[in-house]
């Protein structure tokens, strides 16, 4: 089973086996959630630019992820294809029911751990209220802040905790942006892992999710 808390809690439960969903994906899919399931947006011209922090590439001595290569530099890469685009277009087909295009672009930042996802897409109804459709659908997620209007996370203030926060945008009539931030090493992997592993036992979904430890 998919282990998206915020899509398949029930199915978790059952489950025997889990699949952990990756940081890119878990950024973008909650963030296109809220306006894929009530189908709100044009689903064949869908947007992720997103960014990462060089923990996202593990702890391996790879010169390209030393502080120092990547300090007072941003680079896009894996352009033509990224490893996790096929996850991300499997779990956004699975919310609105049938296949999505998407583009996805990442990109490396110089700090240490966190992703932000910017999010693109065209509205199919330009009078709904996204605001209010955000705020309901994870108004009883406990790891999912669906932030006030106009505001824009950062990655700073989900560091070490297993929250993804998201804020909507409507910069004109048609369009739609959605910021989605999430720490990579936490809600988009161990943490995610945790959370998946109470649900499965039954246990409090936020158990040694609180105050989490820091490394790096």
């Amino acid at each position: 089973m998919y282990g998206l808390p915020e899509v398949n809690r029930d199915k978790i439960r059952q489950a025997r086996l889990v699949a952990n969903p990756g940081c890119y994906p878990t950024a973008v899919q909650l963030g296109f959630l809220p306006l894929l399931e009530p189908g709100l947006i044009d689903t064949d011209f869908m947007i992720a630019d997103a960014k990462s922090g060089v923990s996202g590439a593990g702890r391996g001595a790879k010169v390209a992820m030393l502080y120092a290569e990547a300090a007072d530099s941003l680079t896009a890469y894996a352009v033509p294809g990224h490893r996790h685009l096929p996850e991300i277009g499997q779990g956004l087909q699975d919310i609105c029911g049938h296949p999505v295009g998407l583009t996805f672009v990442p990109h490396l930042v110089p700090m240490i751990r966190g992703i932000h996802a910017t999010l693109y897409a065209r509205l199919k109804e330009i009078d709904a209220s996204l605001q209010e459709i955000f705020e309901a659908r994870y108004a009883n997620e406990p790891f999912v802040d669906g932030m006030p209007q106009g505001s824009h996370p950062e990655t700073r203030s989900v560091r070490a905790g297993n929250t993804c926060r998201l804020a909507v945008h409507r910069p004109r009539g048609g369009d739609v942006v959605v910021l989605s931030v999430i720490d990579n090493l936490v809600k988009g992997a161990a943490g995610q892992a945790v959370q998946n592993l109470n649900i499965m036992f039954g246990l409090d979904e936020a158990l040694a999710l609180v105050g989490s430890a820091v490394l790096p």
